[in-house]
C-alpha cells in the first residue's frame, strides 16, 4: 500500500471507530443516571465515614456552580459510556489497520487480542474503582477538622474519568510486550534481565499517572501492574520467543 493509501485506510478507521462511538453514546445516554449513582458510591462510603461534624453540608451530593456545568457533565459521562461500549470495535479497527503489516498466522490473533484488550482494560477500570475510596479517604483527610469539602459535580466526575481511563490504559501494558515479542523486537529473556529496572519504571509511572497521587492507589496500579510484567514473560516463553 501506498502512502496515500494508507492515510485513506486510517480514515476509514477513524471515521468507523468514533461512529461506534457515537452509537455507544446514544445507549449511555440512558444509562447516565445508573451510571452517576455508581460514580456516586465512592465518595458516599467515604463522607458517611467521616465524623458528623467534618461532612459536607450536601452530604454525598455533588453541586455544580456554571449554567451550563449539568449538560457539559452529562455529555462527558455519556461519551466516556459510549466509548467503553464501543472499545471491542474501537481496539478491533485498530488491530485490523496494523494486519497488512503481519504474517497470516499473526492475523489469526485478531479475536484473543480484543478479548484480552477489553478484559485487561475492565479488569484496570474495576480496580480504579475499588481503590477510589482509600484515595479519597487520603486526599480529603489532608483538610483537617475546620475544613470541609465541597465537591463540584464537573471536577469529581472528570476525575473519576481520568483515573479509570489511567488505570484501564496502563493495564494494556503486557500485549503490548507480547506484541513486540511476536514480531521479534524484544525477547523472553531480554524481558528478565530488565525486571528490575521496569520494576522501577513502573513505580514512577504509577506515581505519575495516578490522578490523586496517593500510596493506596499507586500501589493499587503498581501491584498489578508488576503481576502482568511477569505474566507477559511467561507468555512469551511459552510462544518460544
Amino acid at each position: 500500500m501506498t502512502l496515500i493509501e494508507h492515510l485513506e485506510e486510517l480514515r476509514s478507521r477513524l471515521i468507523i471507530s468514533m461512529g461506534s462511538v457515537a452509537v455507544g453514546a446514544v445507549g449511555g445516554w440512558f444509562l447516565y443516571d445508573p451510571v452517576i449513582r455508581l460514580l456516586r458510591e465512592p465518595y458516599c462510603d467515604v463522607v458517611n465515614s467521616m465524623p458528623v461534624s467534618q461532612r459536607p453540608p450536601a452530604g454525598c451530593d455533588f453541586i455544580f456552580l456554571g449554567a451550563i456545568d449539568a449538560f457539559v457533565i452529562k455529555l462527558k459521562v455519556v461519551a466516556f459510556i459510549g466509548l467503553f461500549i464501543a472499545l471491542p470495535i474501537v481496539l478491533y479497527q485498530l488491530w485490523a489497520f496494523i494486519v497488512p503489516g503481519l504474517t497470516s498466522r499473526e492475523r489469526k490473533l485478531a479475536i484473543p487480542f480484543v478479548a484480552s484488550s477489553v478484559i485487561l482494560f475492565a479488569l484496570g477500570a474495576v480496580i480504579a474503582y475499588v481503590t477510589l475510596p482509600r484515595g479519597l479517604e487520603f486526599l480529603l483527610g489532608f483538610g483537617g477538622q475546620h475544613i470541609q469539602a465541597v465537591l463540584g459535580a464537573k471536577e469529581f466526575i472528570g476525575f473519576i474519568m481520568i483515573m479509570i481511563l489511567a488505570f484501564g490504559v496502563s493495564f494494556e501494558f503486557p500485549l503490548l510486550l507480547i506484541f513486540l515479542s511476536g514480531i521479534g523486537l524484544v525477547s523472553s529473556r531480554q524481558m528478565r534481565s530488565w525486571r528490575r529496572y521496569v520494576v522501577v519504571i513502573i513505580a514512577i509511572v504509577a506515581a505519575v499517572i495516578t490522578p490523586s497521587q496517593d500510596p493506596y492507589t499507586m500501589l493499587a496500579m503498581m501491584g498489578p501492574m508488576v503481576m502482568l510484567y511477569e505474566g507477559a514473560i511467561l507468555v512469551t516463553r511459552l510462544m518460544k520467543k
